[in-house]
């Protein structure tokens, strides 16, 4: 199986594709998936065996959303062409039985066109698959978007399944994105993935950070922290203004891509506050989550489903540029009772005080939580029959693969 992971911002997508990647191993026997990213933070995940990947040069998309090189001295263009040359030649190599795509259809900057066609032209039997998460970004944005880059007609013409890891109980992605008959025939929703518990026990994490049994432990995330300086910093302050402020610890992981002049100034913040610990970074997240006792973060779609997952009491504060994603998605969910959400536009100490001061027991509405278990049935499904189509292939004409 091969797998490509659309990674030009944050840690968001290479972590849900490797938590379905780690269920699909475990769970489908004999499998072996070749991982396609170009997130810099690879390496500092655990890696399931089974999984191996293919480290493409690294691409960032700044604030207005535009696509530039991250690290390499050459252009756009250039390094988009290295890319799909890599995606391409993997591909021919390895000769998966299925294809599971992330997010876009055709990849960032149209760089898995080539691949696309290859298979259609010379592997008709790998299955591709693309998978999508709940919300992408507003409808009207959506459309226009998918539109522009003939997503519809790649789905349309390309693709054997849409798997969306959600439900249409927080919003319909189908009937919002104005899915043809055909895309919706295509289409399986799956629900949100439920993560599994983390390494270390809530008693562990809170001796580990050293808290009395009195303190409160607050968890804060602004995931890849590229843009959460601003959550950070207002929490810092909101924190000082809580009566009994000495009852309450928090645990800052600030992120990996925060600027390095945010992060001195947030370190220095930490230093002179006893009942703050900071920390760049953790492939272990799930721990610290399931020992808070409140959550302040922004609604990227992993951090949401970790905090379902362990079933704890949230402060949300969307990001809302430049898509409308997360704040869609905290509209959402606050609206069923799942969530405190505070607009990052009225994001000021006070408000951050009062509403983690407010904050009630979680309204658990029954989400569907099965996205994993739901993936890995309908990829497992289209793996068996790519393997019987090929088995019948081979037996008609018993020659080898085609290459191009």
């Amino acid at each position: 199986m091969l797998v490509y992971s659309h990674d030009a911002y944050g840690l968001g997508n290479i972590r849900r594709m490797l938590a379905i990647c780690e269920h699909l191993l475990a769970e489908i026997p004999q499998l072996s998936i070749l991982l396609l990213s170009g997130s810099p933070m690879l390496q500092g995940f655990r890696l399931p065996k089974g999984l191996d990947y293919i480290k493409l040069p690294c691409l960032n998309r700044g604030a207005t959303g535009e696509v530039a090189v991250k690290y390499l001295g050459m252009g756009i263009e250039e390094t988009v062409r290295l890319r799909s040359q890599l995606i391409l030649s993997s591909a021919i190599t390895f000769q998966p039985d299925l294809f599971l795509v992330d997010k876009k259809p055709y990849g960032v900057k149209n760089e898995l066109a080539d691949t696309i066609n290859y298979f259609h032209q010379k592997l008709p039997t790998t299955k591709l698959v693309l998978l999508l998460r709940d919300i992408l970004d507003s409808p009207e944005v959506t459309i226009n978007d998918w539109q522009k880059h003939g997503y519809y007609t790649a789905i349309e013409k390309y693709y054997h399944q849409v798997l969306i890891v959600g439900t249409p109980k927080v919003f319909d992605t189908v009937k919002e994105y104005n899915f043809s008959a055909i895309i919706a025939k295509k289409a399986r929703y799956c629900g949100y993935i439920k993560r599994k518990p983390g390494l270390k026990t809530p008693t562990h994490i809170r001796e580990e950070l050293q808290l009395s049994p009195q303190e409160r432990l607050i968890l804060v995330t602004p995931g890849g922290g590229e843009d959460g300086y601003e959550l950070v910093d207002t929490y810092l302050a909101a924190i000082n203004l809580l009566p009994e402020a000495n009852l309450y610890k928090s645990l800052i992981i600030y992120g990996p891509e925060m600027p390095v002049s945010q992060k001195q100034l947030i370190i220095q913040a930490a230093n002179h506050n006893p009942q703050v610990t900071v920390r760049e970074f953790t492939d272990d997240l799930m721990s610290y989550i399931q020992a808070a006792d409140t959550i302040v973060s922004m609604a990227g779609y992993n951090t949401v489903c970790e905090i379902l997952s362990a079933n704890k009491p949230a402060v949300i504060i969307p990001r809302c540029h430049p898509s409308q994603e997360q704040l869609i998605r905290a509209q959402k969910m606050a609206a069923l009772g799942l969530f405190k959400v505070i607009n990052p536009n009225n994001l000021q100490a006070e408000v951050l005080q009062n509403a983690l001061e407010n904050l009630s027991d979680v309204n658990n509405p029954s989400l569907n939580m099965n996205g994993l278990s739901n993936v890995k049935n309908y990829i497992f499904l289209l793996l068996t029959q790519t393997s019987c189509e090929r088995q019948f292939n081979y037996e008609k004409n018993p020659v080898l693969l085609p290459v191009p």
